[in-house]
Parts: structure tokens; sequence; C-alpha cells
């Protein structure tokens, strides 16, 4: 092998590759010429050098806590979410006692015939939209993100009932006192809306405070 061929398998072993020579054949040349033996120090030295150079990492300290304390939620927003979960929890059992006396009353009309008029179908048609209205609002308490889908049909209910109601009593076809349950109806929109409102989203502080929460 000449000094060249040497040289390069040298090299080659110090970069973690095939020398493509036999390694002792490499120790015998390098222990009978002084040049190769000479090369292959200054190359290791090189080497040695290059590869432990101290390297500057840069401090991130105040950066990464400065970043930690921007995401941190602030105390009033904490309070505000904790105030909002609170009034949601008291809507959503206000609402759900609305849903429960609705089907106690409607029920009995639909399964027993209980309290049927002159006209026992119109009757039973009346139960069976107020179960289906009950039932709604029982899904929108459980789950109050999904309260403002029902919004709109609740108001147009209460809007029309009230209208209904004041055009026939201002007619004397009905009295006072047979219309004052449609004020469930309005109350019931009323507490509907109100839950829809606690369960919109209110922005990335907010969200990352009620994130353990269910609402």
């Amino acid at each position: 092998m000449t000094c060249d061929d040497v040289r390069v398998a040298l090299s080659a072993r110090m970069d973690g590759e095939d020398p493509q020579a036999p390694a002792a054949a490499l120790e015998a040349h390098t222990g009978d010429c002084a040049g190769c033996r000479d090369w292959l120090a200054r190359a290791e030295r090189l080497t040695r050098m290059v590869r432990v150079q101290p390297v500057r990492v840069p401090d991130l300290t105040a950066r990464v806590l400065a970043a930690v304390a921007a995401d941190a939620p602030a105390p009033a927003a904490v309070r505000h979410a904790e105030r909002l979960r609170a009034r949601q929890r008291v809507l959503q059992i206000a609402v759900a006692v609305a849903a429960l006396g609705q089907l106690a009353v409607a029920l009995p009309v639909l399964l027993a015939g209980f309290g049927i008029g002159a006209d026992p179908h119109a009757s039973r048609e009346m139960a069976s939209f107020d179960v289906a209205l009950a039932v709604g609002f029982v899904l929108a308490a459980y789950r109050p993100e999904r309260a403002q889908a029902f919004v709109p049909v609740a108001l147009v209910l209460a809007l029309c009932l009230g209208l209904t109601s004041v055009v026939d009593i201002a007619n004397s076809t009905t009295a006072l006192v047979h219309e004052l349950g449609h004020l469930s109806a309005i109350v019931q929109a009323g507490l509907l809306w109100a839950l829809g409102r606690t369960s919109r989203p209110a922005g990335p502080v907010l969200s990352t405070v009620t994130a353990g929460g269910r609402g």
C-alpha cells in the first residue's frame, strides 16, 4: 500500500467508515513510515479539536417563563369563568325542572286520557307536542352547548301563545285564568335563552379556563 492509500484508509477509519484495508496492514505501515505516523497524529489532533468545540446555547429561561405567564389566565378571568359556570348549573336545573313539570302534565293526557276535554284527538295531539318539547328541553339541560338550537323553537312558541292569548282574551273567547298556563312556555323560553348565552364560546382565555368542564 502506498502512503496515499494508507492515509485515505486512516481518514475513513477516523470518520467511522470502512477503511477498505486490514487494520494490521495499516498498523504495520504507520509503524514503519514516519511520515504517515506524523500525519496520523496531526489528523487525530485536528479531529479532536473540531469535534469537542464548545457550543454556545442561548439561555431561553426568561423567554419561556414570559410565554408561560402570558398564557396563564388572569385571576379576573378565572373568577368570571367560575361565576359563569355556577350560573349555567342553576339554569340547567331550572330548565330540567320546567321540562319535567311539563312532562308530568302531558304524559297522563297522552297515555291515560286524563283531563281530556270535548276533543280527545286534539288533546292528545297537544300532549304529544308538549312531550316532544319537554324532551328537547331535558336534552338542552343535559347538554347546554345544544341549548341555542332549541331557542328559536321556544321563542316562536312563546310568542305565538302570547299573541293568541291576547287576541282571544280581547275577543272574549277565553278567560285570563285559562291562559295563565301559557306563562310556563314564556318562562321556559327565557330560561333556555339564558342557558344558551352561558354556553357560547367566550374567547381563548375563557376556553382555557373552562376546558376541564363538559359544557
